[in-house]
């Protein structure tokens, strides 16, 4: 399945060409809001688009049509909470981003429980990041080996390189204007697939009707049972999909570094939503194609027995889609790394020699993605949604807490993380209860736990001012 040399030169020449774009962006750069926020220059749809791009990414691409070439599109309940967590998000919490100079979404912890708290919402942010980016360039490999025939290793080496290359050069401008040229080119390129696909299959969009219900409904969006260990049902896409949005879009940084980029919080509620809108078409789309794919193969063999349906879109533009989107976050791993840690903090005053380790981070963190991509994943979207899942509910309850709750203290924050995280740790470990419900099930217990805790703390503080001395 190795693509013409014509199409392989375009590919490379993409690659190139994105790189030699990323890097124009250095010029102008004095200071950490120009690296790392891009001046506060960039249009709201540009920022809408930069951040569609970064949550899509080639695991997406590839992971979304296999879901419904095995099964059907009731992952799209999932897409309909994605909405609901981004109106949640301007509510509740975007507002508080923009009542100071923050660079980081973890300022804002640090102005209500304190700079400790800070450290370990931002090395949450870390670890999480990491994993889960290492889980999508993982899927560089897996794409390569389907459409350009190189080794799994090299290609991880060169696309990661490229990407350290313009990130660490251009900083935030680049990510989002390549991220804008990365929408641009995937979804152009899924349109194609779409109508060439339903061109192809005798019949056209009845036979795909047809096919998809002798195959058991595949083409069902809704399923209302109340199984929790089901993965994709209204309830679980509602609910999880919300809570995962809030935590994916409001509280890690790679999202909210993009949500700071914006002129106003205006134009940052507008980029939010607006990307909601194109999630929601471009899931559909992917979806689709999936289901097209499956009645293209009753005609034309596309896998071997036991073949993984990960591999049944090899999209040859899906490399550069990859490159783009770790950029984003390489650039917010560099950002949290410097920014949230007062040791490296405080190497600010100097605004050159800031800029320095910026950029020495920027390297750091692509020789640990690199890393993370060589190792071998399971099924790559379900790897990835539920990595994120795992730590995301403790950080989204931390925030929900400092935002909801003013009695809430260090203490009560610190003591509800860790409830949240050993809670969600153990419905992963010992109940079959779906990923879908994890971010939730975090976030209620940090919440619930932070609250009691802070109240039982500040009782124990008021009881030692009063004992007599």
């Amino acid at each position: 399945m190795r693509i013409h040399p014509l199409d392989l030169a375009i590919v490379i020449a993409y690659l190139l060409g994105v790189t030699a774009l990323g890097m124009r962006f250095r010029r102008g750069q004095q200071n950490a809001t120009d690296y790392f926020l891009g001046g506060r220059t960039a249009p709201w749809w540009a920022l809408a688009f930069s951040i569609v791009a970064t949550e899509t990414s080639t695991l997406t691409i590839i992971g979304t049509p296999a879901i419904s070439y095995g099964g059907n599109l009731t992952f799209l309940q999932l897409v309909f909470g994605y909405l609901i967590g981004r109106v949640l998000i301007v509510v509740l919490l975007l507002p508080g981003y923009f009542r100071g100079e923050f660079f980081t979404a973890y300022a804002l912890i640090e102005k209500r429980f304190g700079e400790k708290m800070r450290a370990v919402a931002a090395s949450t942010f870390l670890i999480t990041r990491a994993i889960a980016e290492g889980v999508r360039v993982s899927a560089i490999a897996l794409v390569v080996s389907v459409v350009l025939g190189t080794s799994e290793k090299f290609a991880v080496v060169i696309v990661i390189a490229l990407t350290v290359l313009y990130t660490i050069e251009g900083g935030m401008k680049a990510v989002i204007w390549t991220d804008v040229a990365q929408l641009l080119l995937y979804l152009t390129g899924s349109a194609v697939t779409f109508f060439v696909l339903l061109h192809r299959i005798p019949g056209g969009w009845s036979e795909v009707a047809q096919v998809a219900a002798a195959a058991g409904q595949k083409l069902q969006v809704l399923d209302f049972s109340w199984n929790l260990a089901t993965k994709y049902t209204f309830w679980s896409g509602l609910i999880g999909g919300a809570f995962l949005t809030m935590a994916s879009h409001g509280t890690d940084q790679t999202i909210v570094q993009r949500l700071l980029a914006a002129k106003s919080e205006r134009d940052s509620r507008r980029a939010l939503l607006t990307s909601g809108a194109i999630v929601l078409i471009q899931f559909t789309v992917f979806l689709l194609i999936g289901v097209l794919l499956f009645v293209f193969a009753q005609h034309s063999l596309l896998l071997t027995a036991g073949e993984r349906t990960d591999r049944i879109l090899p999209l040859a533009s899906i490399v550069a889609v990859a490159m783009s989107n770790a950029s984003g976050s390489l650039n917010s791993l560099a950002a949290s790394s410097v920014l949230d840690f007062s040791r490296l903090r405080g190497q600010s005053a100097d605004a050159a020699r800031f800029l320095r380790l910026s950029r020495g981070m920027t390297l750091v963190w692509g020789l640990v993605l690199m890393g993370f991509g060589l190792v071998k994943w399971g099924p790559l979207l379900e790897t990835g949604l539920t990595a994120a899942s795992l730590p995301f509910g403790s950080l989204l309850g931390l925030f929900l807490l400092g935002t909801l709750d003013r009695r809430a203290n260090a203490r009560g924050a610190l003591a509800g993380m860790i409830a949240g995280l050993a809670a969600i740790l153990c419905v992963f470990r010992f109940t079959s209860v779906a990923f879908t419900w994890y971010v939730m099930i975090g976030a209620s217990v940090t919440f619930v736990v932070g609250v009691v805790a802070s109240r039982f703390s500040a009782d124990d503080k008021s009881r030692e001012e009063k004992a007599p001395a």
